[in-house]
Order: structure tokens, then C-alpha cells, then sequence
């Protein structure tokens, strides 16, 4: 990351500006573990006109500060000076504090980091119930959230479900953020349980990691329903599972659908999941959207010196289109943000549509792979276990190409994405899907009639009239 000769610049040094202060508090923001580990070897060097200059030791810790801490270090910086618009990096290649967890290799010279399992623990202070905008929709899961954080297995496991951004992953961080108060509190998501997981088997660790994980006051895993087909790790979990559940420990989850709906976990864990207070987080209401942007609004009014100033039609319009997700609708927000501080204007509705026309389009229909599925399989007469299933009838073969087909040119889902919901196939087996009816589309007439008739029930159909 490169930073611009100081030569031509007009040096302003801030004698307020007090380095120390700042650091106080970023420890307080991103707590004790991410602070020691990271933010407390950056070395403030300059404050210039709208940038200061740091320095660290490696370009390592540089991308990782950069790729993960950088906007809330900037908003933290912001709320002592305005004028601060960027940081920039320079290298300084020495070797200390956790730096020694930094290795070379000596024949590819790569550089890596040591793992661990407490640099996983996702706990953001940002993510609190002080914070969570409640709505209708969201009233009874955060209500139930509250009752979970005041005392620990009294409902044991809290399985919360919702679709993707809608701020799920926010309640289960603020329960792991009241409990860590009195309570060692681990919270992973799904994928990194199992990436440890493998890691131990590997290194010989199974022991290190069966005592980290059942020796914890209080265990919340994200995205459960990344677990799926993985026997063996679903094996671990549902021992470590009743372990703490049998010496009073309180188990969190989160996924994206209830317990019965969960595609290839064991039948004996899903009931585990289902005898615990299970809540859902419904679609947010046009009254919680708006409520949400108008925070937004007053959040960025106060990280940045230039003010956002957008009418109630605009904030009223972008509330009415962006239907599905809260964090699409956070994200619209910064983008029409971005577009007024770059041209350092006030947009207009017709601008606002112009800045948010692929989000429009995407959301003109509440398009999902759920949907897809039951249309598909509703017109060839299969059940949606039998697209699922590992058999490569035929009969069942066609349908499920079909609907991946579907499911890649009608929903924003990445290639794995697609391959998760489809019984956790690979992305090579939605490709072949994709370029086999692709090619079946361009030979074949009623195979094209047939597509573009599935395309328009999906496009087209009401949800409840599937």
C-alpha cells in the first residue's frame, strides 16, 4: 500500500491529537484479545492535513489490520478528528511482540501465522442489543436473545434461523457480549469449526481441541447449516454438544432455515436443536427499513465531516425497493453515500435509481433457491428428496441440472453457494450443470420452451402460489 510523497504535502501536525487516547480506545471497541494480538503494535508516526501515518512491522500484519479492522479503526480516529479521511502504512520489517508467531520459510519464503483457536473468536464490541434496531419482525428474536444473555442453559440450545443478512449474526453477538461479562464465552461459525476440526485430526490435536471447545461457559456457532454432510464432524459436535449441555452449559446457533429443514445433519442432532427455544427472524417490514436507514444516516453523520442529506422520498424509496436484506439495504445506503461525497452532492431520485439499478432489478422479485427447487421439481413430478438425493437417475438428473441452471442465472449465489443447497455438491458439478443446459437449451427447442417457461413461474409466480 503506497502513501503519497511528504514532500508535497502541507505538514500539520496536531499536538491534540493524542495517540494514546486513541488507543484507550480501540481497546474498549474491539476488546482485550484483538487488541493485544494486533492493534497495539501500531505505531502512529505523523498526523498530516486529512491522513496520519503508522507503521508496523510487517506487510503481513499490515493486510491483516487493512482487510479486517481498517473502516472501524477510521471511524474510531474520526470521532476524535473529523478532518482524518485515510491511514497510511509504512513497513518497518522488525520482528516483536506477536510478530514471533510470524514465520518465515526458508525454501518458499512465505510468510504465515501461527493458528490458534482464540484468534477465531468472532465477539465484535460493535455488535451489541444497545445497537440492534428492533422491529416487528425482529421484536420476539430479540426479546428471546435478551432472556438467553440473562442466564446461561435456562434455554438451552437457542437455535435462532433467518435468510442471509438480517442480522442474525448480530444477536448472537450481542448474548456472547453480555455473557462474556461473567462467563468464558467461544463463538465460531460453522466453517471455522470445521476447519479446526480437520486441522487437529492432521496435527495429532484432538485432545487441544476437544477440552478447548467442552471446557467453555457458553458456545455459539454461526451458520450451523455448514455442517452439513460432514459425518465425522457432525460426530465431534454432537458429543461436544451433550457435554456441555449435560455440565450446564449454554449452546447458541444460528442457520439459515429451522431444524427440520436442515439438508444432510443427523437426525439426532437436528432433534437435539428442535428441543431448545427455537425463534426465527422474519423479512423486516418497510417501518423497520426506514428506521434502519435513518440510523445509518446519523451514523455517517457523525464518522464524517460531510453531512448526508437525503429527503424522506429518497430514504422512502430505497426502504420500498430493497425488500429482502438489511445488509443490502445498509449497503445501498453506501453506496448512494459514496456517490454524494465523491461529487459532493445531494442526489436525486433519478440518480438514486441509476446508483441502485442492478439492486433493483435483483430484488423486483423475491427470487430463492428454495423456490426454484419446489417449482422444478412441482414440473417434473419429482419430490424435492429425490433432486437432493445422491442418485443419478436419469429422470432425477435432468431436474437438478435444470434447477442449478436456474439457481445460477436468477439469484446473485456464488458457484459453492449454489453447490451448498443442492445437497453440498461441488462448484464443478454446478458448472457441468450450467454448460449441459446450456448446450441442451441451444440443441434442443422443448428443453428451451420448458426453461423459459420455469423461468417466468419463478420470475412471475407469487411466493404463496408455489
Amino acid at each position: 500500500m503506497g502513501f503519497p510523497m511528504i514532500n508535497n504535502l502541507n505538514v500539520n501536525i496536531d499536538k491534540k491529537f493524542n495517540w494514546e487516547v486513541i488507543q484507550k480506545e480501540l481497546r474498549h471497541q474491539f476488546g482485550n484479545e484483538i487488541y493485544e494480538s494486533w492493534l497495539k503494535k501500531i505505531v502512529f508516526e505523523e498526523k498530516f492535513s486529512n491522513y496520519i501515518l503508522v507503521s508496523v512491522s510487517t506487510r503481513f500484519i499490515r493486510d491483516w489490520i487493512v482487510s479486517r479492522y481498517l473502516d472501524q479503526i477510521l471511524g474510531t480516529i474520526k470521532k476524535f478528528n473529523k478532518e482524518i479521511i485515510r491511514i497510511e502504512f509504512k513497513i518497518e520489517n522488525k520482528i516483536d511482540g506477536i510478530h514471533k508467531d510470524i514465520q518465515q520459510n526458508s525454501v518458499n519464503k512465505i510468510s504465515f501465522i501461527k493458528d490458534s483457536f482464540i484468534q477465531y473468536n468472532r465477539i465484535d464490541h460493535n455488535k451489541s442489543f444497545k445497537n440492534f434496531i428492533i422491529g416487528d419482525s425482529n421484536k420476539l428474536s430479540f426479546e428471546a436473545a435478551k432472556k438467553v444473555s440473562e442466564k446461561i442453559s435456562h434455554y438451552n440450545p437457542f437455535y435462532l434461523y433467518a435468510g442471509v443478512g438480517m442480522g442474525k449474526t448480530h444477536l448472537l453477538n450481542a448474548i456472547g457480549l453480555k455473557l462474556k461479562e461473567d462467563n468464558k464465552v467461544t463463538f465460531i461459525s460453522a466453517e471455522r469449526f470445521m476447519y479446526q476440526f480437520v486441522k487437529a485430526i492432521k496435527s495429532n490435536e484432538m485432545v487441544k481441541f476437544k477440552d478447548n471447545f467442552r471446557n467453555t461457559d457458553v458456545l455459539i456457532i454461526d451458520d450451523i447449516q455448514f455442517m452439513n454432510g460432514k459425518e465425522a464432524m457432525q460426530e465431534e459436535f454432537f458429543h461436544t454438544f451433550n457435554s456441555l449441555i449435560d455440565k450446564g452449559s449454554q449452546v447458541i446457533l444460528s442457520a439459515d432455515r429451522p431444524p427440520n429443514k436442515l439438508i444432510k445433519i443427523q437426525e439426532r442432532i437436528k432433534s437435539r436443536f428442535s428441543g431448545g427455544l427455537v425463534v426465527d427472524i422474519q423479512s423486516p417490514e418497510h417501518d423497520l427499513r426506514l428506521k434502519i436507514l435513518k440510523t445509518k444516516v446519523d451514523e455517517l453523520n457523525i464518522l464524517y465531516s460531510e453531512k448526508l442529506k437525503l429527503s424522506e422520498e429518497i430514504l422512502k424509496f430505497i426502504s420500498s425497493e430493497i425488500r429482502n436484506s438489511i445488509r443490502e439495504l445498509v449497503g445501498a445506503l453506501n453506496r448512494v453515500a459514496s456517490f454524494s461525497r465523491i461529487y459532493n452532492k445531494v442526489p436525486n431520485l433519478n440518480e438514486v435509481k441509476i446508483i441502485l439499478k442492478d439492486l433493483l432489478s435483483v430484488n423486483e422479485t423475491n427470487v430463492t433457491i428454495d423456490n426454484i427447487q419446489t417449482l422444478v421439481c412441482k414440473y417434473f413430478k419429482i419430490s424435492k428428496n429425490e433432486m437432493l438425493s445422491s442418485r443419478r437417475s436419469r429422470y432425477l438428473v435432468r431436474p437438478r441440472q435444470v434447477a442449478i441452471y436456474l439457481s445460477k442465472i436468477l439469484t446473485t449465489k456464488s458457484l459453492p453457494e449454489i453447490g451448498r443447497e443442492f445437497s453440498n455438491r461441488d462448484h464443478t458439478t454446478v458448472i457441468h450443470s450450467v454448460k449441459t443446459i446450456e448446450k441442451l437449451k441451444s440443441d434442443n427447442n422443448e428443453i428451451s420452451n420448458g426453461i423459459s417457461y420455469l423461468k417466468n413461474q419463478i420470475l412471475y409466480k407469487k411466493e404463496n402460489e408455489i
